[in-house]
């Protein structure tokens, strides 16, 4: 797709309210034409199959047919056609927007909570959907790039540091002689794309990694914790959300608070690395923010530290990468064909502060590989 084309949207909410303030924002773009509306899942279905969308806008919640059952028959029946939730703020709305994100739904909303007007409940929407629909258009030219579908005008200003499935294991043996000491923990900041990306690599971690990781996901409140759960019962290690004040043990993965911000702090007497979770300002316009964490782990763990970059919208972490480099860190970014919104990886890779680029099929091998010899 190319920005010529117009991007062809399907709105689908059991709401009339949702389905025309969805619709009225999207009508209002340029290069959107709103294709249709459905009601429930099954009418979207058969809209889909006759109107050819690039996109819908997908409630989660909705009756005959439900959001998750709709992005399931979609992967059978239509794999082009992307998905944009609109979720609830409650915990099962959370957990099946993880679902529906681990199904390969490309990001969410939360819906407005009641109490806002219609118009600023439209404004909040809008505020949203905007830079997700630039995002998309972005990653479907990307995925036309790959299949040879339209020509790569661009420069390829990383196509010396990606690394080829077959150099893995070589550049994995180069790495363990060359990164000592090994780290003690694994920093990882993620966005968009995040849930379904975790959930393929973090099962490939062993259980005994003997470092603790901590992750930083752009998400609400709510949501981090349906993340952590969900990733708990994939996963060998144990994998939660963050709680303040707990010290940081080993193979044990704690996930950011959605709405706090969360950074590495040492007890009273120097010996242990904790958890703090506070109320401090956005950074980015995150909370949680990337950079926050990095910037903590950079200060506690000079020389013993791996940083991981991973898909994502913006430019959270890129400041706090540079800081870990410069504090002797070792820098891991997802490479662009696997990541759902190559912007978080874009500035650290082009800027030459990354280590290794690497694949979501073998990312899980990098990091481990620089705790200890997986080789």
């Amino acid at each position: 797709m190319n920005n010529s084309k117009r991007l062809r949207v399907l709105v689908v909410d059991d709401t009339i309210v949702y389905r025309k303030i969805v619709g009225d924002i999207l009508s209002e773009l340029p290069n959107v034409e709103v294709v249709g509306t459905a009601n429930n899942g099954k009418i979207a279905m058969a809209k889909i199959a006759s109107l050819k969308p690039d996109l819908i806008t997908l409630d989660i919640e909705m009756p005959e047919m439900n959001g998750l059952e709709v992005l399931t028959q979609i992967r059978e029946e239509a794999s082009d056609v992307g998905a944009i939730m609109l979720s609830t703020l409650t915990q099962e709305g959370g957990d099946m927007t993880i679902k529906a994100l681990e199904l390969g739904a490309f990001d969410f909303i939360p819906k407005p909570q009641e109490g806002g007007s219609r118009d600023e409940n439209r404004e909040t929407i809008k505020g949203m959907l905007l830079p997700m629909l630039k995002a998309f258009v972005n990653r479907q030219e990307i995925k036309n790039i790959l299949k040879g579908k339209i020509p790569y005008a661009g420069e390829e200003k990383t196509s010396k540091k990606v690394e080829k499935p077959g150099n893995v294991v070589a550049r994995m043996r180069m790495i363990s002689d060359t990164h000592k000491p090994k780290s003690e923990i694994i920093a990882i900041g993620i966005s968009t794309g995040g849930p379904i990306a975790l959930s393929k690599m973090m099962p490939k971690i062993p259980k005994n990694i003997g470092v603790p990781i901590l992750v930083v996901q752009h998400m609400p409140p709510i949501f981090t914790r349906s993340l952590a759960d969900s990733l708990n019962g994939k996963c060998s290690l144990d994998v939660r959300e963050a709680r303040d004040g707990e010290v940081l043990s080993p193979n044990t993965v704690l996930i950011a608070p959605g709405g706090k911000q969360m950074k590495v702090a040492a007890t009273a007497d120097g010996k242990n690395r904790i958890i703090r979770i506070t109320n401090d300002p956005p950074e980015n316009s995150c909370k949680p923010s990337v950079d926050y964490l990095f910037r903590s782990v950079a200060y506690h763990y000079v020389g013993r530290a791996t940083g991981v970059i991973m898909t994502g919208m913006g430019t959270d972490g890129n400041t706090g990468l540079k800081l870990m480099k410069r504090n002797g860190s070792f820098i891991i970014a997802q490479d662009e064909p696997s990541c759902t919104v190559f912007g978080m990886p874009k500035e650290p890779i082009e800027s030459g502060i990354v280590d290794v680029i690497s694949s979501i099929d073998t990312i899980s091998a990098v990091i481990t590989n620089t705790v200890k010899k997986a080789f």
